[in-house]
């Protein structure tokens, strides 16, 4: 089992760099950021994965440009991974997309991965002018584009959303960007297996493997199922041996964790009594603790 460090709702912004480093240093996969391109200060949308359908986060919470934060990470490092998790894309338009995820590709050496869903906060999108109803439909056609401007070739479109003639995007990346989707409904399942992997949603192991195993049989539908495809478990419960035993041979696994974020759906156990959080050390030494635990555990693997 590999693991990442999720920088959701961490607000030191400036420590983010020195996470990143540290996190290579005791060999974690990768990390990952979350995204708001603007943020509503009156929410009447429901958050979909807490019991009371309310954030967990204040208003104030930052949110900096995601593809600027993972570049400036990854020139910091030599391997680790990058990915948004997620990025609300579907609020831009496919050029800003194509260049934001092409430069961070092309500073990192191809280590940038675009981590993406269609969003639940109507009030994000109705700041934007952009119909809430319409977002899976446009997520879908921007990823196309995205896809096909990052070649670096001359494209045209002719979509639902977006039509052009003859444009190229250069530089463009040396290598293909992965597109991981997140999200647990059926659209975005079938978003997910389309592509190149699926960023989970909390769940019990039950549901995990319940969900999984529905997106690698939509992959064998798809004619997709021999191809890599990379999933991030993000459990509700100790992930155990047994669990990952029984998950799909065709996928690559990972988790997300938060080791000194307190979130709703679990306290940070890697944070001792009267520990700092905010603490950039603070934070080394709860990165360092849930190593030690998953080692004593037998689920941590490196390359």
């Amino acid at each position: 089992m590999k693991y990442w460090i999720s920088l959701v709702n961490t607000t030191e912004v400036d420590q983010f760099v020195e996470i990143a480093k540290k996190a290579e240093e005791l060999g974690f996969d990768g990390v990952s950021v979350p995204d708001h391109l603007i943020y509503p200060t009156n929410i009447e949308t429901p958050y979909p994965y807490t019991a009371d359908g309310k954030v967990w986060w204040p208003n104030t919470n930052p949110w900096p440009d995601p593809w600027v934060t993972l570049t400036a990470m990854g020139v910091a490092t030599q391997r680790l991974r990058l990915a948004t998790n997620i990025y609300l894309a579907a609020l831009r338009d496919p050029f800003t997309v194509a260049r934001a995820v092409s430069g961070t590709a092309i500073f990192t050496n191809n280590r940038a991965i675009m981590g993406v869903s269609a969003g639940w906060l109507k009030e994000e999108f109705d700041l934007m002018g952009i119909e809430m109803k319409d977002r899976g439909r446009r997520l879908d056609e921007i990823i196309d584009c995205v896809n096909a401007l990052n070649t670096g070739l001359p494209v045209s479109h002719h979509g639902e959303f977006f039509d052009y003639d003859d444009v190229i995007l250069s530089p463009a990346p040396t290598k293909p960007v992965p597109v991981w989707v997140g999200g647990a409904s059926k659209p975005a399942l079938r978003r997910a297996a389309n592509n190149d992997g699926w960023l989970g949603v909390p769940m019990t192991l039950k549901d995990l493997s319940k969900t999984i195993n529905t997106l690698f049989q939509l992959r064998r539908e798809n004619g997709k199922y021999e191809l890599p495809f990379e999933v991030s478990i993000t459990a509700l419960e100790a992930i155990t041996p047994d669990f990952l035993d029984s998950l799909d041979p065709a996928g690559q696994y990972f988790s997300n964790v938060l080791p000194w974020t307190p979130s709703p759906w679990g306290r940070a156990f890697w944070v001792k009594e009267g520990e700092d959080h905010t603490q950039l050390e603070v934070k080394f030494k709860a990165m360092e603790r849930f190593k030690k635990m998953m080692q004593q555990m037998n689920i941590w693997q490196q390359d």
